[in-house]
């Protein structure tokens, strides 16, 4: 796969304008390449230029591939947005995969915003032939000879209409097989006078198209639904477009048939925007109290809690115009912004109240008031909104991710300086009283008056303090200092915070020569030890390569986890730190559970948060040095979860091919190769055509002659 598909494919890909890294990872049967653009490239556009890549270079591919090349707009890190598993206690798993892989999963797809419904645990229908070399060696029946008798004994062809004078009629024919017990009596060819049977050489069963996957929703074998979105759009956007066409389709499934929701990511994005609204609404009733409390009027106090909303509401406008969204980071902006918005109509507001103390009329006031500080707040507003414009023009992922809180931020002081100028003079020229020429305070602003003559009082005693004993003073100042960079330097610190949002993932691994048997009872072990965990709410887990998305390494198992609720348990971080020790016991598996952050930067899937990649040209010296640069990140004794992506040390089995004896014996080495591919491949020698779905034919040693190498 590397090296017939992955090359041609790289160096196609390698003539795209605008690729910042394309890595690629290949196992046994399946090549996942990732491109990752710049952020000034729109991701449609570069769609188009990979779509064009893979038509030219598509001759160059080798002609025999069941799947030609596809592609998605998806960040492949990205967690799941949406997590179905569709089980059942009493269906076959077969019919099960129908109406998950089949219906429900074609028709998420189409849900705008879906980027790939990844299906775990596929057991899509197949029927397995599957070959005895002695009967075939007694009966003098090559394996080419079987896999010609069964593409030619299956056919669905055109058969054209039979036309009269008034009618017509379609012509169909028989030449579709659609079960096992029907390619059983196909005719393979003849010994003696006499058929030989399909299944006088073969067993032929009912069975899936790879039957080297496994799924289940705790504990119970099930069909799992992994959902992602496209970039650009809105996570709770389309999971309602997902879930509105749930209930429609849970009527058509069977009784016997569940459809669970395992990960529902929507639920804490929505949890944090509502949050952030709360403190949203904190942050103007508390501004509101303190200006009230200062102000000591409450005409005084409705001027800036007029100008707060509107200047909130201007920002909208602007957030809209930009195509903004309501997300954390907006409302971040408009959170700290509040204290911006309400400064310039707080100055505007005194100032103009000190005219009205003087004795001035309130609109004399106003007016003198509002000329005598105007260019005060623009000069503030100017200089608030200087301080993000370094932010606004930042590069990289950095600069993408705070371009919105930068803009919002800034809207909404400008906003408020605008406001300040026109609305709040206004405002004050309605609403104000006159207070100067024996008109007096009211009872509220005598008893809070004696308060902020104290308060005033004390801060002048403590200055005095402070600059009597100056050296004192520097001396406290400097230790504080100090102790801000110390803290600063012993501080946790990371790019992007972990979330806690109920949600878990973890990987096992297995050594690399391990069987789909013995995966599948580490699997189950692992299953039991984190449903024991009184923590877990439900988990789903699933082995083998994936049936839509490519494949993965075969000695790993996935587990995807959500947590009961949060005040009734730890933080994530220390239950996934119980499961690790907990799973650390099971001998021969390393397990690697991880609490997902929010945002992943980068392309890659891995076990742990980071990743440190190595390469080289060299192969041999890349593949000498990363096993020994393993050990040492695993001897840091701050690190734990190390593993890595290059799986080589599974052993194999090499057959050198006697070239000279297979001339003589008139065998080339594609024959030979051939053969190899039809044993031990699964290789899909005719398709079952349904109106509603394609089946598989495979053709492959029986299980008993796979597992000796003798029988080769």
């Amino acid at each position: 796969m590397a090296s017939s598909v992955a090359t041609p494919l790289e160096q196609q890909f390698s003539t795209i304008a605008g690729i910042d890294s394309m890595t690629s990872t290949s196992t046994l049967g399946s090549t996942n390449i990732t491109l990752q653009f710049s952020l000034d490239r729109t991701i449609d556009g570069a769609a188009q230029d990979v779509q064009s890549a893979i038509s030219a270079v598509q001759r160059r591919l080798p002609q025999d591939m069941p799947n030609p090349p596809s592609f998605r707009k998806q960040n492949p890190a990205d967690d799941s947005i949406l997590l179905l598993a569709v089980s059942s206690p009493t269906l076959p798993l077969d019919e099960v995969d129908e109406y998950a892989e089949t219906l429900l999963a074609q028709r998420i797809s189409s849900v705008n915003g879906v980027a790939q419904v990844q299906v775990y645990g596929s057991q899509k229908y197949a029927v397995r032939v599957q070959l005895s070399p002695q009967a075939l060696a007694s009966r003098g029946i090559g394996m080419d000879e079987v896999k010609t008798a069964l593409s030619s004994s299956n056919v669905n062809l055109p058969t054209g209409t039979l036309s009269g004078s008034h009618s017509s009629i379609t012509v169909q024919a028989s030449g579709q097989l659609q079960s096992a017990d029907a390619y059983r009596r196909v005719i393979v060819t003849y010994r003696n006078g006499a058929p030989v049977r399909l299944g006088d050489v073969a067993k032929v069963i009912d069975s899936v198209q790879n039957d080297k996957v496994a799924g289940w929703f705790n504990q119970e074998r099930s069909i799992i639904l992994s959902i992602q979105r496209q970039p650009g759009t809105n996570t709770i956007e389309v999971v309602d477009g997902i879930k509105a066409i749930l209930p429609e389709f849970r009527a058509q499934l069977p009784a016997a048939v569940k459809l669970d929701i395992l990960v529902d990511r929507s639920i804490a994005i929505s949890e944090s925007v509502h949050d952030v609204k709360t403190t949203l609404i904190l942050a103007i009733c508390l501004v509101v109290l303190v200006i009230f409390l200062f102000l000591r009027s409450v005409p005084a106090t409705i001027i800036p809690s007029i100008a707060m909303p509107i200047a909130v509401i201007g920002t909208f406008a602007v957030m809209y115009f930009c195509d903004f969204s309501v997300d954390n980071l907006s409302l971040l902006a408009l959170t700290l912004s509040v204290g911006f918005v309400v400064d310039d109509a707080i100055v505007m507001l005194e100032n103009i109240i000190r005219h009205i103390e003087h004795g001035e009329p309130v609109m004399t006031a106003a007016l003198r008031g509002s000329r005598e500080i105007g260019f005060t707040i623009l000069s503030m507003t100017i200089s608030l909104v200087a301080v993000f414009i370094p932010v606004l023009f930042m590069d990289g992922v950095l600069g993408r991710l705070l371009h919105e809180f930068a803009v919002t931020i800034s809207a909404a002081i400008l906003v408020s300086g605008f406001v300040s100028l026109t609305l709040t003079p206004m405002l004050c020229s309605r609403f104000l009283k006159p207070t100067g020429h024996g008109a007096g305070h009211g009872r509220f602003y005598a008893v809070t008056e004696r308060i902020f003559q104290d308060t005033l009082a004390l801060y002048e005693r403590t200055l005095q303090l402070s600059l009597r004993y100056r050296l004192t003073v520097m001396i406290v100042a400097g230790l504080m200092i100090a102790l801000t960079v110390g803290l600063l330097v012993t501080v946790p610190k990371g790019f992007i915070p972990t979330d806690d949002t109920g949600t878990m993932s973890c990987t096992i691994e297995v050594a690399q020569d391990a069987s789909f048997d013995a995966m599948r009872n580490y699997q189950r072990i692992a299953a039991a030890i984190i449903g024991k965990n009184p923590y877990v709410a439900a988990f789903t887990s699933s082995i083998g390569p994936l049936s839509s998305g490519g494949g993965g390494p075969f000695n790993q198992g996935r587990f995807n986890l959500r947590l009961i609720d949060r005040r009734l348990r730890p933080p994530a971080s220390q239950v996934a730190q119980m499961l690790r020790t907990a799973l650390a016991k099971v001998p021969g598996v390393r397990a690697f559970p991880q609490v997902p952050p929010s945002i992943r930067i980068g392309g890659r899937q891995s076990s742990s948060v980071y990743q440190f990649t190595l390469y080289g040209t060299d192969l041999d010296e890349l593949f000498r040095v990363t096993p020994e640069f393993q050990e040492k990140v695993r001897a840091l004794p701050s690190v734990v979860d190390v593993t890595s992506d290059l799986l080589i040390t599974s052993p194999q089995l090499f057959i050198d091919i006697d070239r000279d004896r297979a001339s003589s014996l008139v065998i080339t080495a594609q024959q030979v190769e051939d053969v190899l591919y039809s044993a031990f491949g699964s290789r899909h020698v005719s398709t079952i055509y349904t109106p509603s779905n394609q089946y598989f034919v495979i053709l492959k040693l029986a299980d008993e002659y796979q597992r000796d190498a003798q029988s080769l």
